[in-house]
């Protein structure tokens, strides 16, 4: 995710600290046709009304689950789940949850730090002899987990709706080669130095899993994570370009002569981002994951503040780019932002088709899960639907 857009998520959510709230009487859940109920909270309320109304030229369909410790617990759904047949989305359909899957990769990659078969300053070049080149800095376990390790991104099969597009999404690419096509760029700092935001950190690490274990890295994540909290509805896809069970469709917005029009995007091989980004999922196996989490059952509590904890160090900034250096924001495997005086950690995702996420205060005081079908998924401008719900949410 660009840093143009995280900036854009980050202001959508602090504008939601002008908002206020009250407190309401209990848990409610929209359907897709049905008015916002009038004894909702005003949270519930928001929330609902943003999503009221889908499918529109912004998303095809959204589902949302909010906690809040006075208000109670509210989800919702609106939209589509495919569009060619207008079946509704209701609220427990599958979907590709994108980066968010680095929140599980470094979860397992923690577990095996605290078990003694990874060291956090472990070098990769330890445990992966050749996979980096000669004369690259030693790159450690930590470096890869925040984000600051230097190394560039490796390829990628290009944007839905440019040339051969349709050929390229069902491709299936072999990890290290993944991994090599960005080593061959070049470092863009010396590790630890500064924070760069991107999949090949985590694709790296799914390789150090494998090597360490003896195990496929989607193996360990199951018997480590998906199987021990019942997440009926994850799986990591592997070469299966489809999506298993109920789902919504995926719909990218492309040029189609002088205008435009929806493609179903929802077929189509995950190999690229693999251990950063290849996960199926839905809202309620998600919000499970991050209370788990969050409360330290899922990794244990000394490595989980590493989750928590945000480098010192500034972003990097590309050549003749026009951006900034900001202060990093990325943990191991989360982010952090603040609202007002308050941090909340979570994490984004988003693929051609989807966009998700899911945040909450460290407490689990106020928790929100998110999944919405937006029609143009990697735009560096956020969904309106998006920013509304992230606004909704976290207002007062």
């Amino acid at each position: 995710m660009s840093r143009k857009r995280i900036a854009v998520i980050a202001a959508a959510v602090a504008a939601a600290a002008v908002m206020s709230a009250v407190p309401a009487a209990q848990a409610a859940t929209a359907s897709p046709q049905s008015p916002c109920a009038r004894h909702l909270s005003s949270h519930a309320e928001a929330l609902c009304r943003v999503i009221q109304g889908l499918p529109s030229a912004d998303a095809t369909a959204a589902q949302v689950r909010f906690g809040d410790d006075e208000e109670g617990r509210w989800q919702g759904a609106s939209g589509v789940a495919d569009v060619r047949t207008g079946r509704a989305v209701k609220g427990d359909e599958r979907f590709r949850v994108g980066s968010v899957t680095k929140a599980f990769t470094a979860a397992v990659v923690l577990q095996l730090v605290h078990e003694g078969r990874l060291d956090l300053e472990g070098s990769v070049q330890h445990y992966l002899p050749g996979l980096l080149p000669a004369d690259f800095p030693e790159i450690r376990v930590k470096h890869l987990l925040n984000y600051t390790s230097g190394l560039p991104s490796g390829d990628t099969r290009g944007t839905a709706g440019g040339p051969d597009w349709e050929k390229g999404r069902f491709t299936t690419w072999d990890h290290r080669a993944l991994v090599r096509s960005g080593l061959a760029k070049g470092m863009l700092f010396q590790p630890g130095e500064k924070q760069n935001y991107g999949n090949i950190d985590y694709n790296v690490l799914g390789l150090l899993v494998e090597e360490v274990t003896g195990r496929p890295y989607e193996q360990e994540l199951r018997d480590r994570v998906i199987k021990p909290l019942g997440l009926t509805g994850t799986y990591n896809p592997g070469d299966d370009t489809g999506i298993r069970g109920r789902y919504v469709h995926g719909y990218q917005s492309v040029k189609d002569g002088a205008g435009t029009k929806l493609a179903d995007v929802t077929e189509w091989d995950q190999s690229e981002t693999w251990a950063s980004g290849d996960l199926v999922s839905t809202t309620a196996d998600l919000e499970r994951f991050m209370t788990a989490l969050f409360r330290g059952r899922v990794v244990p509590k000394a490595e989980l503040e590493l989750m928590f904890t945000v480098p010192a160090v500034p972003t990097y900034v590309e050549p003749g780019s026009d951006d900034k250096e900001q202060d990093a924001t990325y943990a191991s495997g989360l982010r952090r932002f603040k609202v007002g005086n308050e941090y909340l950690y979570g994490k984004t995702g988003s693929r051609y088709g989807y966009v998700d996420g899911f945040g909450a205060t460290k407490n689990l005081s106020r928790t929100l899960v998110y999944a919405v079908n937006s029609t143009d998924a990697k735009s560096p401008k956020t969904s309106p639907v998006v920013d509304g719900i992230l606004a909704s949410a976290f207002a007062g």
